[in-house]
């Protein structure tokens, strides 16, 4: 059986969706582990309230398509997420409405109105042994996370891994940008909540992407992709690769590299598809610095010096675009480092304060905040 099944699929039509969801879904086994009585919660990738048009959000098409196969085994679904900001009624409900929900609840869903919280405690995890939750997950019998593929100012991409940073619960993401800064500990913390929560399936919505200043901000690019897996991880490899991504420029595939949880290659996968047809080799990305330790350059401390110096020189930063900054101030209160103040009806970033979590980019409803790449880093790409 493969571990990664890839279809083209052209169009958010609906006979088009049903469609490439089955074809995608038969390498892997279909959905006969789905038993009727089965509660099945989809994580989708609900960012913000932002129109499916604006490639940011998982298409509600597919979400009802996904619906009308699972209600047809006699499963009830439930779908939902938390994105940045509150976690309550009223923002949950201005998301659905303009993420274009109502779709799916005309093909059976319902849409998640528990809006309580638990607090899970998980030992064997790598990075996050203890952390707080959003308790609609308990209903499940099984989760399915449906995810887009996009870029991301902190991960290089948002993809299957991503997905489950959702099941924290909006008001604490800032929370936990601050307790793990550094990317690879915030990659480790979203490897442990999938080992947590252990999605029975992961599917990615690749037929309109976002690609450039990603993940809310960027641009809709068409791919005509849809991708499933039954590993998180060994999915995201195929999903940097399609896009042209290094997979270990990405953070969560690095830690899940780190655990032992990955092969070395994409051609230790099983995909099932033609995914070489599929590529894009012009799709534009969020680059990072390589995986460079620079620690073997010199002996000793003097190596771990130059290798500090080295990772601060390569760091990339979140960056105003003023022209595009209308003063609202949504960065600053959502920045967990209390780095951004506004001035003059303009943000600005207390670098000494930042911590290059780039929540600021990621939720800033008008765009303003990019990824900047210092020089050295942009010359040593090229």
């Amino acid at each position: 059986m493969a571990e990664v099944s890839i279809v083209s699929c052209e169009s958010y039509e609906a006979e088009e969706c049903e469609r490439a969801l089955g074809q995608v879904l038969e390498p892997l086994g279909g959905l006969e582990w789905v038993k009727s009585g089965m509660c099945i919660v989809i994580k989708a990738n609900l960012v913000g309230a932002m129109e499916p048009k604006k490639g940011a959000t998982t298409h509600p098409a597919l979400l009802a398509a996904l619906t009308r196969m699972l209600k047809a085994r006699g499963a009830r679904v439930i779908i939902g997420d938390s994105p940045g900001g509150l976690f309550n009624e009223s923002f949950l409900n201005r998301v659905y409405k303009l993420t274009g929900m109502e779709q799916a609840v005309q093909a059976g869903a319902e849409l998640n109105h528990d809006f309580s919280q638990k607090v899970a405690d998980f030992p064997e995890g790598k990075v996050a042994k203890r952390f707080s939750y959003t308790a609609y997950l308990d209903q499940a019998d099984a989760i399915i996370s449906f995810c887009k593929l996009k870029t991301h100012g902190m991960m290089s991409l948002t993809a299957a891994t991503k997905n489950l940073f959702g099941a924290v619960p909006g008001t604490m993401k800032p929370e936990y940008h601050f307790r793990y800064p550094e990317p690879l500990d915030f990659a480790g913390m979203i490897v442990d909540l999938n080992s947590y929560f252990k999605p029975k399936l992961f599917l990615v919505d690749g037929v309109v992407g976002m690609e450039g200043n990603g993940p809310t901000a960027g641009k809709p690019r068409f791919v005509g992709a849809l991708l499933a897996g039954t590993d998180c991880h060994k999915l995201d490899m195929i999903c940097a690769e399609l896009i042209g991504v290094e997979p270990m420029a990405v953070p969560t595939l690095r830690a899940a590299a780190n655990y032992g949880m990955i092969p070395e290659s994409t051609q230790d996968i099983e995909v099932a598809g033609d995914w070489e047809a599929l590529k894009v080799t012009d799709f534009d990305l969020v680059k990072q610095n390589k995986n460079m330790q620079f620690r073997n350059i010199f002996p000793g401390k003097l190596g771990g010096l130059f290798a500090d110096v080295v990772k601060l020189c390569l760091r990339a930063k979140p960056k105003l675009n003023p022209s595009a900054c209308i003063g609202c101030g949504y960065c600053g209160r959502i920045c967990p480092a209390k780095a951004i103040v506004i001035k003059n009806k303009k943000a600005v970033i207390d670098r000494k304060k930042c911590i290059r979590c780039f929540c600021c980019q990621e939720f800033c409803p008008e765009g303003a905040m990019e990824v900047q790449r210092p020089i050295i880093a942009r010359v040593l790409n090229r």
